[in-house]
Parts: C-alpha cells; structure tokens; sequence
C-alpha cells in the first residue's frame, strides 16, 4: 500500500481574474461563466490561452522558421459531436499544448477532465487549468499533454444516464482520430472534481482498459456504484490496477465518501495515494491543488516517448 500521509494545511486561496475569450461561430449559443482562468503563480507567466477552431492536419511538413513556435501558451479548443448515446450532441472543450500546430510527427498524452453537478465544460479552464498547464510545460515540469473536458448535462445516476457509454464509446475514439494523441491506456488518465469525479472512478473502473490512472477530487461516489465498487475491482487484474489520486478537504460535506473508500482501498492493499487538505467542497479548493492534480497525471508521461 502506497497511501501518502495528510498534506500540509493550506489556507490561502487565489483571486480569479476575469479575461475575455474568443467565440466559436459553429458553437450553438450557450450561457458560460464570464470568469476567466486564474493568474499563473509560477515564475515563468506565458500569454493567456485563445479560444481557436484547429487548423486541419496538413498533408506535408511545414516549412520550417527561425522560430516556429513564439507563443508558449496552449490554445483552447469548443467542439462537439453527435451522440447517439445521449440522443443529443456531446460538447467538450481541448486544452492543446504550446506549439502543438507545429509539428504534426509528435503525438501526447490525453487527460479526461470531468466537471461538477451545475456546472459546463469550461469549469476547469476557469479554475485555471490551461495556464497552470502553460506553467509547468513551459518549466519542463511536466511533458505537453492535451485535455479533454466534456459537458456532462445530466444529474441522474449512471444507471438511468448514458454519459459513460457516450465518452468512451463515441468522444474517446473521436478524438484519437481527429488529434494526434498517444492512443493507449498508459497515455490516457481521467479525472474529475465533485460529480465529475464520480463519473472518473465510474469510468476508471468498468473501463480500466481504456485508463491507466484515475483522479477523484471531493468525490461523491454514485449511489448505484456503492456495491458495485468492490466487484469492479475484483475485476482487474492486479498488474493492470490502474495509478489512483484521491484528494478531499477537512470540511467537505463528502468527506465521509472519500474515507470510505480510501479504506476500502487500504483493506484491500490496493495501492493509491490519498491527500486529507484543509478547505471546502469549492472552487477555492481545487483551483488551490492545479498544479499538485497535473504533476499527479502526468507521471510517467514523457516528452517524446509519441513520437
């Protein structure tokens, strides 16, 4: 067992900052959040990530320059598909890395990132993930990696709900094809805060070939999951149990959650690593652990291992 012991206290929450974003015509109009990304507290602060539609892969190289890449921010991504799980589309937002239109040979690591009850698929970006990913690529911290955040809209259990079979049937195989990811379990994590985390475990488990790690952030296990949690991990084969994070604060209202299977993962000497922090079940509380959540995912990630 590989349990880590409670973090350090941590009491002092960012200030979020607002910023304009780019609009995508060929997105149906939807109510978003005004608040933009959080200020980057490393000490290298790259420009701000703009909402762009992706060129398409060119069919040759492109002509090299002085500097192909002058901007060291990554670009944020709407899109959606159709669903015939969800008898409605599927909208998600990408977080695509510095210089990722310029070298179309190099392929990365994808990050699922699932939201809370309430909120959309740009929760993440305005918690400040894509600067804090600017952040740590840019201090080689961690490698270049995408991540994909999709819009769950319902609130029902996964019993009555199609949101599982929608991703991984239908987005996961979507975006392996249309971006130049490393299209393996290894490369591939899914994580989630609140509702959306979940949703990871959910899918982490019934689907842990698709997933070589899973991220629980104040999570709130689905009610029809409980029993079925100690089956699905019966299920797997130890050499293939995939990497778990579990994270809560001392005055969540979930915390009883997270402790229950913390232990039942400790019961069973199933190896994860497990953070007790000071804060609430909020935005505060996790826009203050971005950068501990990303270090997390992208271990044994590395920068060329795609190409």
């Amino acid at each position: 067992m590989t349990a880590c012991s409670p973090s350090p206290a941590q009491t002092s929450q960012p200030v979020l900052n607002v910023s304009p974003t780019v609009t995508i015509p060929a997105m149906p109009p939807s109510p978003r959040p005004s608040i933009s990304p959080v200020e980057p507290t490393a000490s290298l602060t790259p420009p701000a990530p703009t909402l762009i539609t992706l060129p398409a892969i060119p069919e040759s190289e492109p002509t090299p320059t002085s500097d192909p890449c002058p901007r060291r921010a990554g670009t944020l991504v709407d899109d959606q598909i159709d669903s015939k799980q969800l008898g409605k589309p599927l909208s998600f937002r990408i977080y695509l890395p510095p210089c990722y239109n310029t070298d179309w040979e190099t392929r990365y690591p994808v990050l699922y990132l699932l939201h809370g009850q309430g909120y959309q698929d740009d929760q993440w970006t305005r918690l400040g993930v894509a600067q804090t990913a600017d952040n740590l690529i840019n201090l080689d911290r961690i490698p270049p990696l995408m991540i994909v955040m999709p819009y769950d809209s319902d609130w029902r259990q996964p019993t009555e709900a199609h949101f599982d079979e929608a991703l991984v049937e239908e987005l996961l195989p979507w975006i392996d094809s249309h971006f130049l990811t490393r299209a393996d379990r290894p490369n591939r994590a899914i994580g989630g805060l609140s509702r959306g985390a979940a949703w990871a475990l959910h899918l982490g488990l019934t689907d842990w070939r698709s997933f070589g790690a899973i991220g629980g952030h104040s999570l709130p296990i689905f009610r029809t999951d409980t029993n079925q949690i100690p089956k699905w991990l019966d299920a797997i084969p130890t050499a293939d149990l995939p990497r778990i994070y579990l994270d809560v604060g001392t005055k969540d209202a979930d915390l009883a959650s997270n402790l229950g299977f913390e232990a039942l993962l400790d019961d069973r000497h199933i190896p994860h690593e497990w953070h007790l922090f000071t804060g609430y079940h909020d935005e505060a509380y996790w826009n203050a652990h971005l950068e501990g959540y990303l270090l997390w995912y992208s271990q044994g990630w590395t920068k060329d291992s795609g190409k």
